[in-house]
């Protein structure tokens, strides 16, 4: 008899599943965000070029942590999956491949960002103070690659087993850790060390993020799913790397879109100034503040679909994403208005210059109106991730953050000559577009693997049933 696994997600109230996972992970990645905030911090002790360049750097790293976050979102499904089904055998050796499958990735993305790194963040900036910044903090950030691909890979493992504190407090320790390890590495210590300067803001990251790494590894093979674990098991296997690059790379693909509608939007606002840029940076981070309980809700959702799907019980799944939604709603419209009232109040405690002020305030301003967008986009892109349907998440990704961005920017600049407004009026037109475009793929993905996304049969002899009458 099959042993139970951790935490099983096709039992019990969906409510107290969302509490369970979302709850964790909104408050790891509130840790997440407010460490990325330290960083602008002390760059905005710096100046404002370093602000400039940690944007312009960070988003360059962007690149290569797609990758992991694909990592994350396929051990979620696949490792979920195979524990809705009870095969723990299964979801043991995905565990052992995916490691080393991240880790592999690691060097890999790690040797080609000497190359592509540089090149992208001259082609989206203007040279200068800004530019160089932001190539220095993008080659020593870098050495954080496997402490990210890693760390996010095991999270994906521990999610699908009902687990959403390890990594909420590795980030909360990370976050702490941080704030003596920015004035540390870029001032040093008094008579002892003169620090790295700059660099040090990419310094501790490295450091912090290797420790979060070491740790969600110690929970992983924690897991009573690990008990049989064999070194064999973590040799690479041809078979295990293509399953699991069939649903990392699709979902890769789509952050790495998202990633890289970031740099259409910097190429956009890199002719209004480096002012432009750093009140991106500010602003998209306080946004995400807000965001984290949303994030948390739906992201708690792929390990609950993930499971309930493997176990062919889809009226949870359906019952699931509808929960998601009532929450996400209510959620989103309390974080819109305190984007309005107090985002530039909020904005001028992390510098002084009225020009970053004023465009980080418009940015939250238009933004805060599509946040319930924002919340369904997630939504269906992690049930598509949990049905192992991640190909169509890329389809979703190129219209809205390959086409959509760049070609209501271009109407909204290039042809009706606004100023920043018009950067963000496009972006907000690109997301609700989107929107519709993901809820008609997700009507077609849902038809095809559980019968329906709004309605359907609840398992697997129901749907079989349905298919009989059909034909």
């Amino acid at each position: 008899m099959a042993r139970p696994i951790d935490h099983d997600l096709t039992e019990g109230a969906i409510a107290g599943h969302f509490r369970t996972l979302a709850i964790p992970g909104a408050l790891g990645m509130l840790f997440n965000t407010l460490y990325n905030i330290v960083d602008m911090y002390f760059a905005g002790l710096l100046g404002t070029s370093a602000q400039a360049g940690i944007a312009l750097g960070f988003q360059a790293f962007y690149i290569a942590m797609s990758v992991g976050v694909g990592l994350g979102a396929a051990m979620g499904a696949l490792v979920g999956n195979a524990l809705g089904a009870r095969d723990r055998r299964k979801a043991r050796r995905t565990i052992a491949q995916g490691i080393v499958y991240g880790l592999t990735a690691a060097c890999l993305l790690g040797v080609a960002g000497l190359w592509y790194g540089p090149l992208v963040i001259r082609l989206v900036s203007e040279a200068g103070a800004y530019q160089d910044a932001g190539i220095r903090y993008f080659l020593v950030l870098s050495l954080a690659l496997p402490g990210f691909l890693i760390a996010f890979g095991c999270n994906g493992m521990l999610q699908a087993h009902g687990d959403g504190r390890s990594m909420q407090r590795a980030l909360m320790v990370a976050f702490f850790a941080n704030i003596g390890l920015n004035p540390l590495c870029i001032y040093g210590i008094p008579g002892l060390w003169g620090g790295m300067g700059f660099d040090g803001l990419a310094a501790s990251t490295v450091i912090s993020q290797t420790g979060v790494m070491l740790y969600m590894l110690r929970q992983v093979f924690r897991l009573r799913t690990m008990a049989r674990l064999r070194a064999r098991n973590f040799r690479p296997r041809a078979e295990k790397f293509c399953e699991i690059s069939l649903q990392t790379l699709p979902t890769a693909m789509s952050m790495l879109v998202m990633f890289l509608s970031g740099f259409v939007v910097q190429y956009a606002l890199k002719g209004f100034g480096e002012h432009a840029v750093a009140g991106f940076g500010l602003g998209i981070r306080l946004e995400q503040i807000l965001l984290l309980p949303v994030l948390g809700v739906t992201g708690a959702l792929l390990p609950i679909a993930s499971q309930n799907f493997g176990a062919g019980d889809y009226g949870r799944v359906r019952e699931a994403l509808r929960f998601c939604w009532k929450v996400g709603f209510v959620m989103t419209a309390t974080a819109a208005p305190i984007l309005w009232i107090f985002g530039s109040t909020i904005l001028s405690v992390f510098t002084d210059d009225p020009e970053v002020i004023r465009v980080g305030t418009i940015y939250l301003r238009i933004d805060g109106v599509i946040l319930p967008v924002y919340m369904m986009l997630f939504s269906i892109n992690g049930l598509l991730q949990a049905l192992k349907r991640p190909m169509s998440t890329v389809w979703i990704s190129l219209y809205r953050q390959g086409f959509g961005i760049a070609f209501f920017i271009w109407l909204f600049v290039g042809i009706w000559g606004f100023d920043e407004h018009g950067v963000w009026f496009g972006v907000a037109c690109a997301v609700i577009s989107g929107l519709g475009l993901s809820l008609l793929i997700a009507s077609h993905v849902a038809k095809q693997e559980m019968g329906g996304l709004w309605r359907g049969p609840t398992g697997p002899e129901e749907r079989q049933e349905m298919r009989t009458e059909q034909v």
